[in-house]
């Protein structure tokens, strides 16, 4: 049985998180991934008020008493309330992304609850070792929705080599025992993943938007801007939205400034759209991994097949190599 530091310090049987992806990683699914023995999150929605936030962790609180945590998008204004009231409820662990973790990190302390920092840049990643974070994940360009430039196998091997006795937690392009078994020869701890949890029965999205992703293929993502710019999503300049590629962005990605000029129009347009499940035109978060996922299938099943999967790797494939 695969045993990391990640395991003891969350109190889990198995080294895999799920990205606690926005309003659609509730209750349903934080529960499912918890009661296998991963580590399952809420992604806490951007709402001003905590409504939504404190009915999923009750809910997941009446389906088990094992450990789970929410987290945020920390660039977004307005989720104050949120992240202390994941505090006040003593969530196991709360992850920040997309800011200097440095406050968030500080204030999880005080709280008494452990803190992931996911990063996108070696500096916030030494900024979240000097800051004192339980965990960091090192997200790279292959993940699904909101992602930096740096490619996942080369920046989690940095951050390994920075990070000390700080368990890191790979994340981009993960979604299955091989996987797993790479980043582990990487250093890391373990993974943090996200599309391959959006194509779960307790994936709490759209189900066309799991359709798209099944049979989505590994070059049909894209790392564009579209959507944020138009939306004016709450995201730093340096982090782009992978999304699986469609008429929209074929049309728009790389003609920016005349995207702009017609931005009322286009943000109507893709609210329509995504009102009438037309992925022509509506955005669908997801990563370069999507190619390897070929059904929905339920979280517990998805979890228990990449440690089987990864266990196997682990055991047979260096003796097949060196020969003993």
């Amino acid at each position: 049985m695969i045993s990391t530091k990640l395991c003891s310090l969350l109190e889990i049987d198995f080294p895999i998180i799920n990205a606690p992806m926005t309003g659609s990683a509730g209750a349903a699914l934080a529960s499912a991934v918890t009661r296998t023995g991963a580590f399952g999150m809420i992604g806490a929605t951007l709402e001003p008020e905590p409504t939504w936030l404190n009915e999923q962790i009750q809910a997941v609180r009446e389906k088990t008493d094992l450990p789970f945590g929410v987290g945020f998008i920390s660039s977004a204004p307005g989720i104050t309330k949120s992240v202390q009231t994941a505090l006040d409820a003593k969530v196991s662990a709360v992850g920040c992304s997309f800011i200097d973790p440095t406050s968030f990190i500080s204030q999880a302390k005080e709280a008494g609850v452990k803190s992931i920092a996911q990063v996108q840049t070696l500096n916030d990643a030494k900024r979240a070792v000097a800051a004192g974070a339980d965990i960091i994940v090192a997200q790279g360009s292959e993940a699904g929705g909101h992602t930096s430039y740096m490619g996942t196998l080369s920046f989690v091997r940095s951050v390994v080599k920075i990070a000390g006795d700080t368990p890191v937690v790979a994340a981009g392009g993960i979604a299955d025992g091989p996987g797993l078994a790479a980043v582990l020869m990487l250093g890391a701890e373990g993974v943090w993943m996200g599309t391959r949890f959006v194509a779960s029965i307790e994936w709490a999205g759209a189900e066309w938007a799991k359709g798209q992703v099944v049979i989505a293929d590994a070059d049909a993502t894209i790392l564009t801007k579209v959507y944020d710019m138009l939306t004016e999503a709450p995201f730093p300049p340096s982090v782009g939205d992978r999304v699986i590629a469609n008429t929209f962005t074929d049309t728009w990605h790389g003609r920016e400034t005349e995207m702009m000029e017609l931005q009322r129009k286009l943000r109507e347009q893709i609210a329509t759209a995504v009102d009438a499940e037309d992925a022509t035109t509506a955005p669908v978060p997801a990563g370069s991994v999507s190619g390897l996922i070929r059904s929905v299938e339920p979280a517990s099943y998805i979890i228990r097949e990449i440690m089987s999967q990864a266990e196997d790797i682990l055991k047979n494939r260096p003796q097949a190599l060196l020969g003993n």
